[in-house]
């Protein structure tokens, strides 16, 4: 679990909720069928079915973060180096590797694939992961863009309707109401709800193809069969300079 967005999206809406006396006077079934039955109907209008039914499970990663730190990569690619030198690359086909992309490596190694050939299907496996992320993220990106336009739309309909109907005074709290509050639902869907989540995912995005990289050039350096001892230096610049130092200390004290 992602303890940070679980956190912060609670905190956001309890320091939002401190500004209001009447929460029933904030509820308004036309102006939600403006802004939030619109803009999902938009999106759904801009986007392949598949992308948005998968829209629940895109929504679902910011808060449960399966991103693996690279050193947990990189003490596993270390692991399976020593194995493949010492028994062979046949003895890796019998170890459990949870991460998709190095799993696939281990395959071509298992498999004796030629060193180009691997690192093609790794470099593919890559695009594709990177292809799927940023569909997610459009997806977020667009109902950012879309709900304050929305809540604008509703705003309009909202002033025109309490223009068309001055002479009767019932009309005028009803037509307010949704020129105010289409504004406020869809300003809070798109920096409460889309923009951080989009942002979050972005950031996962990042870190995930760092890892893919780091994959990569472990992999190929296990096909090489150079010394296991020298691929942490190989891999290093994928760290962070904090990390490097602790487990530099760790090693000096073994």
């Amino acid at each position: 679990m992602d303890l940070a967005s679980i956190i912060g999206l609670l905190g956001a809406l309890a320091f939002l909720s401190m500004g209001i006396t009447d929460i029933g006077a904030l509820i308004d079934p036309p102006s939600v069928y403006l802004v939030i039955g619109a803009t999902a109907s938009i999106m759904l209008y801009r986007s392949k079915l598949s992308d948005a039914i998968g829209l629940g499970a895109v929504i679902g990663k910011v808060f449960v973060n399966k991103t693996e730190e690279p050193q947990e990569l990189i003490d596993q690619l270390q692991d399976l180096a020593q194995i493949a030198r010492k028994d062979g690359m046949v003895a890796l086909e019998s170890i459990e590797v949870p991460n998709r992309l190095l799993k696939s490596g281990v395959t071509g190694l298992v498999d004796g694939t030629k060193a180009e050939l691997i690192q093609q299907g790794l470099e593919r496996e890559k695009e594709l992961t990177a292809a799927r992320h940023e569909s997610g993220s459009d997806m977020l990106s667009a109902g950012a863009e879309l709900a304050p336009g929305m809540g604008m739309i509703g705003t309009l309909i909202g002033l025109v309707n309490l223009l068309a109907n001055l002479d009767d005074p019932s009309s005028i709290g009803p037509n307010m109401a949704i020129a105010l509050l289409t504004t406020l639902y869809g300003s809070v869907l798109a920096n409460v709800f889309f923009i951080p989540m989009g942002m979050k995912l972005e950031g996962y995005a990042k870190r995930e193809s760092n890892n893919n990289d780091l994959i990569i050039v472990g992999i190929m350096f296990i096909k090489s069969g150079k010394n296991p001892r020298l691929l942490e230096d190989t891999l290093s610049p994928f760290m962070t300079p904090k990390v490097k130092i602790k487990r530099a200390a760790a090693q000096e004290s073994e």
